[in-house]
């Protein structure tokens, strides 16, 4: 696996990952994923991270790895390639001086056009693979909250900026189908919508990362709309800053 580095240091380094690869590994396939990519690639921080206990009780390393994107989702993934850069840049993702910024493809027009959705998370009682922004959701309901602005309408779609200010599994995802605009082809949260776009994918793209860096500056990183998405994009006046 090729990925592209968008930005590195002698702390960092940042790559757009592809929709389709997992961040670290499950413990349920042997596909590749970025912390095995990166493993390999930078040999001396294959010990960087932190470890991660699986249901079945085994144990697996997960190399560089600081934040994780859903295997579906494509953009900029940031790595730490040493211990110290690992535990600052995990203290700006809790602490929220991360700034996300994705791109979300979804059905329907948002009225209003701009806002925050501010919609506890908890489990989803119908599906243990979901999360939920349902009062009755089960296990505990954590805050959660996403601002959004709308860049584009073609009527039937809109392509929406979506930036989180908290960190919960699934929050855009489950964000948007709370307010009955899901993103476009996503199976998990919306089954009986078709793949309408010519997706073949998740319609969601972390687009741009500004992060800490140890030195004091901060660090805008973008991950450009990759082609299988790009098509989409052109259909929306306006917004080929995108590409």
């Amino acid at each position: 696996m090729e990925l592209p580095i968008l930005y590195e240091d002698a702390d960092v380094v940042a790559v757009a990952k592809p929709s389709g690869v997992m961040t670290h590994p499950d413990g349920r396939t042997d596909d590749e994923t970025i912390s095995d990519w990166f493993a390999a690639h930078y040999p001396e921080s294959a010990g960087v991270g932190e470890s991660m206990k699986l249901v079945s009780g085994d144990e697996i390393m997960r190399p560089g790895v600081v934040h994780r994107l859903d295997a579906e989702t494509s953009g900029v993934l940031v790595l730490a390639k040493t211990q110290e850069a690992h535990a600052f840049l995990k203290k700006a993702f809790q602490t929220h001086t991360v700034k996300k910024t994705y791109l979300a493809f979804v059905y329907g027009v948002l009225k209003p056009c701009d806002g925050t959705i501010d919609f506890s998370i908890g489990r989803s009682r119908k599906d243990f693979r979901l999360r939920s922004a349902q009062p009755h959701a089960r296990g505990t309901l954590r805050e959660a909250h996403t601002r959004y602005e709308t860049v584009g309408d073609i009527g039937t779609h809109s392509l929406v900026k979506m930036m989180p200010e908290t960190g919960r599994t699934h929050q855009i995802r489950t964000h948007l189908k709370a307010v009955h605009h899901p993103v476009v082809c996503d199976k998990l949260y919306a089954p009986n919508h078709p793949c309408d776009l010519g997706f073949h994918r998740l319609g969601l793209h972390a687009w741009e990362l500004e992060i800490p860096l140890l030195s004091g500056e901060r660090k805008k990183i973008i991950a450009p709309v990759p082609e299988d998405l790009a098509g989409a994009v052109r259909r929306f006046p306006g917004t080929a800053v995108f590409l």
